[in-house]
C-alpha cells in the first residue's frame, strides 16, 4: 500500500470506531508512540505497549458523546490527521481534545506516531 492508501484506510477505520482494528493492520512491531508530557497516558515504544497504553486510555472514557477524524495530509513518508474527541472521563468530568496525529509509515506499516494537544 502507498502512504496515501494507508492515511486513507486509517482514517476510513478510526471513523468507524475501529481503532484497534487499524492498529492491528497498520502499525510495525517496532512502532513508537510520543505522547505530550501532560497527556494522561506516556509515551511507548513496541505494539505489545502501545496496545496497553490505548487500551488504558480507552479504559478513562466513561462515555464518549463525539468525536471527528480530518481528512489526512500526507507530505513524503508522513502523514497527520486532526482529531476531536469529546468524552467523559472516570473521576475528571466531560472533556474535549482536539488534537494533530503525526504518523510515519515505512513499507506499509506505521513506524512512528505522535500526538499534540
Amino acid at each position: 500500500m502507498t502512504i496515501q492508501e494507508v492515511a486513507i484506510r486509517l482514517v476510513e477505520l478510526c471513523r468507524q470506531g475501529k481503532i484497534f482494528e487499524a492498529v492491528q493492520e497498520f502499525y510495525g512491531g517496532d512502532i513508537e508512540s510520543i505522547e505530550p508530557a501532560h497527556a494522561p497516558t506516556k509515551s511507548a515504544k513496541g505494539l505489545a505497549n502501545v496496545i496497553a497504553k490505548g487500551q488504558q486510555f480507552a479504559s478513562m472514557i466513561e462515555e464518549t458523546h463525539g468525536g471527528s477524524f480530518s481528512d489526512p495530509i500526507v507530505c513524503g513518508r508522513y502523514f497527520s490527521v486532526a482529531m476531536t474527541l469529546d468524552a467523559t472521563f472516570k473521576g475528571m468530568g466531560r472533556m474535549s481534545f482536539e488534537e494533530i496525529c503525526v504518523y510515519e509509515v515505512k513499507d506499509g506499516k506505521i513506524v512512528f506516531e505522535q500526538f499534540f494537544f
